[in-house]
């Protein structure tokens, strides 16, 4: 019986000391919700809050808590020497975990309050860090998400552009070959001219030196010729009437020209200008090959197209 009342005396001056105030190595109580707080912790505070104030001390008196000390003594006197309670091992044991208990919660107290309040405020750090990872991951994503948003936009303008360019080159592909057939035009009759010309001074030359040659020996052998050709010589130093004196060189080579159209006239045919002909057919179609011309010309001279 006395043991319950005692027991019933200790746990009432807990409960009231714990009421009336925070003990300074108690742990200070942490709030870890990341979200709002729910209705009931609400009322629970509201309800902390209206609870009428205590007096504190002894039992509610507002006296001293070290009073408990004299009046726990005083008390112990009769319990013990009527043998109201009797102390036996489980006092003594009781009593070594009161000492123990007490000495824990004095002396390494504030270390173990340090020590969980150090470990909630690294929970606490290493948890905002994850969460500020996993923001900045979201934004990064959500730029990402924004930049294939203006994805579309720039391949909706590479696909017109590329529309517009591929008509302006449907336009040039129609208008190239045009080009490039005028060139080649031009490339030939460019060879043609030169071809002409160059088979022209041939002739010229062939003639001059037959001319020379068949007036040298004419004048070689007839002793007037060259007198006639002498005076004619001497008046033209001297200024005279080119009139009175014919010149006989330039006649010689007049009418060496004039039979050798004739004979030519009469001894043509056409295998010269053939020959030519097929020479320059040959070189133009040599060039048209190697240069993928789009047409050449067959024998007789006449443009095909190349297929």
């Amino acid at each position: 019986m006395l043991r319950s009342g005692a027991s019933a005396i200790a746990r009432r001056a807990i409960l009231r000391s714990s009421t009336n105030g925070t003990p300074a190595c108690a742990v200070p109580r942490a709030s870890f919700h990341l979200s709002a707080p729910r209705k009931e912790e609400s009322k629970d505070e509201a309800a902390v809050v209206a609870a009428p104030e205590s007096k504190g001390g002894l039992f509610g008196t507002g006296l001293s808590e070290w009073l408990a000390l004299p009046v726990g003594m005083t008390a112990a006197i009769p319990v013990v020497h009527f043998d109201w309670y009797v102390i036996n091992e489980e006092t003594q044991l009781a009593a070594v975990f009161v000492a123990f208990c007490v000495c824990v919660y004095t002396q390494g107290g504030e270390a173990i309050h340090k020590s969980l309040d150090e470990r909630a405020v690294n929970l606490l750090k290493e948890h905002n860090e994850s969460e500020d990872r996993v923001i900045e991951a979201m934004e990064t994503k959500l730029d990402f998400l924004k930049n294939n948003l203006e994805q579309v936009a720039h391949f909706e303008s590479i696909h017109d552009l590329r529309g517009v360019s591929y008509e302006r080159l449907n336009v040039a592909g129609a208008v190239r070959p045009q080009y490039e057939f005028k060139a080649q035009v031009e490339r030939v009759l460019e060879m043609i001219a030169s071809e002409e010309a160059s088979v022209t001074e041939k002739t010229k030359a062939t003639l001059m030196e037959e001319a020379t040659v068949h007036v040298s020996n004419r004048f070689d052998g007839d002793k007037k010729l060259k007198k006639a050709a002498l005076d004619a010589a001497i008046a033209t130093i001297k200024g005279g009437d080119a009139g009175a004196a014919a010149d006989p060189v330039k006649a010689c080579f007049v009418d060496f020209f004039k039979t050798k159209a004739a004979g030519l006239a009469k001894a043509d045919d056409g295998s010269e200008a053939a020959a030519n002909r097929a020479n320059l057919v040959t070189k133009i179609n040599s060039i048209a090959k190697n240069e993928k011309f789009y047409f050449s010309f067959d024998a007789n001279g006449a443009p095909k197209v190349n297929v």
